[in-house]
Order: structure tokens, then sequence, then C-alpha cells
């Protein structure tokens, strides 16, 4: 085996060509005659023209076509870069949070590092395709360049350590009480969306978080019945609205109807702010019917493609160009007739313009609902869960059509959502009520069944 140009070499013949291989050590020739040995034995076919075995060959294709080993960072921007172009601007916001919560957890322990909270504020700003020529705001400049250097890359996801972090960093907040339920499934919805594109890109073989759960917590998702109106609270509620702002150009008296749909129909604020007058079935006398096309939920305006605050989508959990009618009593249809007397609409035909006659914001519904609830509801009350979301109108109204014998799954089709949500949310709502009411009895409005109109 000896030879003048290598202290150690071996032969073998593959098509009844010699080929040969040089080493420095008498072990290093021994293992690499083992390696062939054990290639012939397993039946493997050799290259005729290198003499290695198949695999060898394969093994080193797949090594130079390997993906580069991305930090978290490039990989944010990368991944949110393929995703912008088809995803509304909602999915963009929580596919960015998601991103920026695991970057807590992909941070190397370097001199330095940042305040979390400017982590997660540097990782949304960066992943907005837009900015990615931009120099960063000087509040996250050096927040940016530190992230730039001190990222862990892709390969830190094999190591469970790292995995369990993030996890933990999507389950809590940053002052280390659990987030809620819905806020966790989002985050890690969008990182295992995430993880799907690494796992096509081949820069991953499997999701890390497969199989994990999330730690024990005391929130959940269901509806609580604290949160629930009864009839006469309802009406007290909608009459309060009515006198904030009174002699502040109406801005009590121009969103009494809004927050009517949100209780008699079970509309989310989204798609109360997005309603048309070619919407609006409003008869004289009886019942009526809103026919949902679309939402304008505010996302902020680096994430629509307009550049506006808010989005312009199609129904929430819809196929695109779907609609949803919904029948409303005749109490709604009445309040929506006397909004459009006393107001009209906006140039473009919505019924709940601000005061300017651009779209409604999210914090100006806001305050009026936090005024009013003091005027509506004894201090016992104000300082209690009942109705302290505007949102939970909309709880009110799905679990009244429950418990007038709606089923499961028309409840659902009106209010936008599958029967398993309805089930799972509402079961707690329902049982409360049993215990309280005893039977069923008539939705609010007056129709002795409401399927009658549909």
């Amino acid at each position: 085996m000896r030879s003048k140009r290598a202290p150690y070499q071996i032969r073998w013949t593959v098509a009844g060509k010699v080929k040969s291989a040089s080493f420095a050590t008498l072990a290093l020739a021994e293992s690499r005659r083992s390696d062939l040995w054990q290639a012939m034995r397993r039946g493997e076919a050799f290259a005729v023209d290198s003499g290695v075995p198949e695999s060898e060959l394969r093994a080193a294709a797949a090594k130079e076509n390997a993906k580069p080993d991305l930090s978290w960072w490039e990989f944010s921007r990368e991944y949110m870069g393929a995703r912008w172009r088809t995803a509304a601007a909602k999915t963009r916001e929580g596919l960015a949070d998601s991103l920026a919560t695991a970057a807590l957890g992909m941070m190397a322990d370097g001199p330095g590092a940042p305040d979390l909270e400017d982590v997660r504020l540097a990782v949304r700003w960066a992943v907005v395709p837009a900015h990615k020529d931009d120099e960063p705001p000087p509040a996250l400049e050096k927040v940016c360049a530190w992230l730039a250097n001190n990222s862990l890359p892709l390969s830190s996801l094999r190591d469970s350590t790292v995995v369990r972090d993030i996890h933990y960093r999507l389950s809590f907040k940053l002052d280390g009480t659990p987030a809620a339920a819905d806020t966790y499934k989002r985050r890690r919805r969008g990182f295992n969306t995430a993880m799907e594109y690494a796992i096509q890109e081949g820069y991953l073989d499997e999701n890390p978080l497969a199989g994990l759960k999330r730690p024990i917590s005391n929130k959940s998702d269901f509806v609580d019945p604290r949160v629930l109106v009864n009839e006469v609270q309802g009406r007290q509620l909608l009459t309060a609205v009515s006198y904030v702002g009174s002699v502040h150009r109406n801005r009590g008296r121009r969103l009494v109807a809004f927050f009517a749909c949100i209780l008699y129909a079970a509309m989310r604020p989204a798609e109360v702010v997005g309603l048309q007058l070619s919407a609006c079935d409003l008869p004289e006398n009886g019942w009526g019917t809103l026919t949902l096309r679309e939402t304008r939920p505010i996302s902020g305006r680096q994430w629509t493609d307009s550049g506006e605050r808010h989005d312009k989508r199609g129904l929430k959990s819809r196929d695109p160009g779907t609609d949803r009618p919904v029948p409303i009593p005749p109490v709604l249809v009445a309040m929506l007739r006397a909004h459009l007397k006393e107001f009209g609409t906006a140039s473009d035909g919505r019924l709940f313009p601000n005061e300017r006659g651009d779209l409604l914001g999210t914090s100006s519904y806001w305050r009026v609902w936090q005024e009013a609830r003091p005027l509506a509801l004894p201090p016992d009350k104000v300082n209690s869960p009942l109705a302290r979301k505007p949102y939970h109108l909309r709880a009110t109204c799905i679990t009244n059509w429950l418990r007038a014998g709606l089923p499961v799954a028309e409840v659902a089709r009106r209010a936008g959502n599958s029967p398993e949500v309805i089930h799972r949310r509402y079961a707690g709502c329902m049982r409360a009520m049993s215990k309280t009411i005893g039977k069923l009895s008539k939705p609010w409005g007056g129709a002795s069944d409401p399927l009658e109109t549909l």
C-alpha cells in the first residue's frame, strides 16, 4: 500500500478500471477501505468515472445545492416578502407579530442586547418589503444592527432549548402573564406557516414545534357569561350612546344604529364600518335583511396595499365574492331608517362614516362606548365585565339566537362562524342562562320564529 507520493494508498477496480486514493495515515486509509467495502456489501452501484459509491455522489450534490443557513432576521424578511402579495393586511400584521415574537427566542447571548419590546418593534418594521432598502428609523437603528449580527441561524431550531423558549414567547406576554388563547393561536399559526415555507424551501426538514402543546393557562376563548347584557340593559346602553357628545356634532347619536347592528345582527365592528346602503333591505314594517359583503378592518398604513389605515376585504372566513344575508328585527330596521333620515350616507354609500365623511376609526366608536357605559349602568356594573367592549354586544346577539331555538348551523351562518366555534365558545353561556332563565325565550325584536324571515 506504500507509494512514493503518499505514505498510504488504496486501490480498487470499477468496470475494469483501477481507481486509487492516497492518505497521510494508515487509520485514514483503513477507514476509507472500510467505507468502500461496506458499500460493495450493500450492493451499491459505483460511478465508473470517479469510482465512488452513488450514495456519496448524492450526498455531495445535496451539500452543493443546500440552502444557506439564514439567520432568523434574514429569514423573516425573506418569508414576508414571499407572502406579502397574496396576504390581507390583517394577515400581514399577524404574521409580522408571530415573527417578531419568535425573534425573542432567536437572539444570541451577545453583549448590548436591546430591550425586548424594541426587538419586536424592529422586526415588525424590518419585515415590511417596502422597507428592504430603507434606513431604519433613528430609534430602531441600533436595534436593527444588533439583530442583523446576533440573530440565531435557522439551524438553531434543532436545539430543543431554543424551541422551548420560542414556544414560551408565543404563549406569554412580555410581563410573564399568559397571552389570550386567540393571541396564542394566531401567533402559533403564523409561526407554523413560516415553518412550512422553510421546509418547502429546503431550510429545515420538519416543523420544530410539532407535538408541543401550550402550557396550561387559566385563559380560554370561551365567552364569559358576565359580559352579556339583558334586553333592558341593551336599550339603556343604546340610549346612553345617544347622549355622548350631544353638544359636539352629535358624536354619539351618529353611532346609536352602529352599536345596534352589533347587538341585533351580531355584526363585527369592521363589518358595520363597511356597511353600504345597497346592502340594506329596510321595509316600513316587519323584519328586514342586511346582506353583508365586505369588511373594513383597521390594520395600519404599513400593512395595506392602499397605504390607508383600513383594509378593504371580503367577509371573514368566507370565499372572496360571497355574501352573508342576516335577517334583522323590526327594532333595528326602525333604527337604521331613522339614522338614514337624520344623517344620510357617506359619498360612497356607507351608513357610518366619521364626522368628516371618512372611514370610522376604532378609537372613535371605542371612546363613545366607554363614555356611554357609566351613563347607562350603575356603579357596580360599570366596574364589572358587563358589555365592557362593543364586541360583547355580538356575543349577546349570538346567545339570544341560541336561546330562541335557532339551529346552531343557522346561528353560525348568520354570525359568520363555523358551528364548531359556536359550540365551543357559547356552551358556557347557554348553561349559565339555563340556570337563571329555565326555558327558552323569544329573541329581541318580537318575531315568533326568526326562521320565518329567511
